[in-house]
C-alpha cells in the first residue's frame, strides 16, 4: 500500500502546474476584453504578459462603440472639438492632432479626452473613460422651448463657457416648459443613464427659486422617472411670492456646480435596451408648474451620461 502511495506522489510531482502567468497572451487578452477599460488598465500592472495583453487591439476594440469609426472620422476632421474638463481646468475648444491613432487604445483614450461636435454642431459626443459608454450632450438649439411671446421670450447669445456656438437666455415668460428628444440608438445599449439639465442664471433672475419645478424622463413613450427639482433654491423668495407652504422643499432635487462653471440638475434616469429599437426615442422635460413670471434662466443643453 505504501509503495502505491509513493507512486502516486511521484506522478503528481511530475505533473507541471499551469500558472496564470503561463497562459498565452491571446488567451489573457480574450479574458480582459470581457471586463472593463478600468479593469484592463489595472490588470496591466500584474505582469509583462498582462501588460501586453491589456494594451492589445483585441481588448480595446471590444471597449469601443460599434460606430466609433464614424466618430473618429469627425474627431480627425478640421472641426471644433472640445477638451473635456479635468480637475482644475475648464472645457475649451482645442486643436487636436489629425493623425489617425496607431492603436485601438489610442483611439479609445482620444475619444474620452475630447468631445466631438456632430449634427451641425448641435450635439457633442464622447466616451466615458471608465466604461466606454457613449455620452451625449444636446445643445439648446436641439431643445423645444416655449415661445408664448415669440422671439421676445428668449435671447440667443454666445457664451465663453459653452461647448456650443450659442446658448439661450430666458427674457420673460409665465409658462416655462423645455423638452428634448434623442434616439436611443445614439446611446450605448444595455446601459443605465442619467439625464442632466445644464444651465446657469443671469443676474436678476426670477421665478426659478420655488419648489414647483418638475422633470420627466421617458423611453419609447413610457415614463421612466419623474422628479421634483429646484434650479435656484431660495426659501425666502419662495415664502415671499407663494407663501409659507412654498418653502417646503423636502425631497426636491437641487443643482450641482460643475468643474466647467455650469450648473446641472439631474432630470431622471433610464436604462437602454439590449438592442436599439428603430425609431425609439428618449424624451426629457423640465417644467415650472406655476404661472408666475420667470426670467434669467440660461440653458446650455441636456446631457446623457452613464451611471
Amino acid at each position: 500500500m505504501s509503495d502505491q502511495a509513493t507512486g502516486v506522489e511521484t506522478a503528481a510531482e511530475g505533473v507541471q502546474k499551469t500558472r496564470v502567468f503561463d497562459l498565452p497572451e491571446a488567451c489573457v487578452a480574450h479574458v480582459l476584453a470581457l471586463t472593463s477599460p478600468r479593469d484592463a488598465c489595472r490588470a496591466a500592472a500584474v505582469s509583462p504578459c498582462f501588460r501586453d495583453a491589456a494594451g492589445s487591439d483585441t481588448v480595446w476594440a471590444r471597449f469601443l462603440p460599434p460606430d466609433y469609426p464614424a466618430i473618429l472620422q469627425l474627431h480627425q476632421a478640421p472641426a471644433p472639438r472640445l477638451l473635456l474638463s479635468r480637475p482644475g481646468t475648464k472645457e475649451a475648444s482645442v486643436p487636436v492632432a489629425s493623425s489617425p491613432p496607431a492603436t485601438k487604445k489610442e483611439a479609445y483614450l482620444g475619444l474620452t479626452d475630447v468631445a466631438v461636435l456632430v449634427d451641425d454642431g448641435g450635439m457633442a459626443v464622447w466616451l466615458a473613460r471608465g466604461s466606454g459608454a457613449k455620452c451625449v450632450a444636446l445643445s439648446a438649439r436641439r431643445l423645444s422651448l416655449p415661445w408664448e411671446d415669440g422671439e421676445f421670450s428668449w435671447r440667443w447669445m454666445p457664451h465663453h463657457l459653452s461647448r456650443f456656438a450659442d446658448v439661450v437666455q430666458l427674457v420673460s415668460c409665465t409658462c416655462l416648459d423645455i423638452y428634448g428628444q434623442l434616439p436611443t440608438a445614439a446611446l450605448t445599449p444595455a446601459t443605465a443613464y442619467a439625464a442632466y439639465l445644464v444651465f446657469d442664471t443671469a443676474d436678476g433672475h426670477r421665478g426659478l427659486s420655488f419648489p414647483d419645478q418638475e422633470t420627466t424622463v421617458s423611453v419609447g413613450g413610457r415614463a421612466a422617472s419623474r422628479h421634483a427639482v429646484c434650479l435656484r433654491p431660495d426659501d425666502d423668495e419662495a415664502r415671499r411670492f407663494i407663501g409659507a407652504d412654498g418653502a417646503n422643499s423636502g425631497g426636491v432635487r437641487g443643482p450641482t456646480l460643475r468643474r466647467d462653471g455650469w450648473w446641472e440638475v439631474e432630470m431622471g434616469r433610464l436604462r437602454t435596451g439590449d438592442e436599439a429599437v428603430d425609431g425609439e426615442e428618449v424624451a426629457v422635460s423640465f417644467e415650472v408648474l406655476g404661472w408666475h413670471p420667470k426670467r434669467g434662466l440660461v440653458v446650455e443643453g441636456v446631457e446623457f451620461r452613464p451611471l
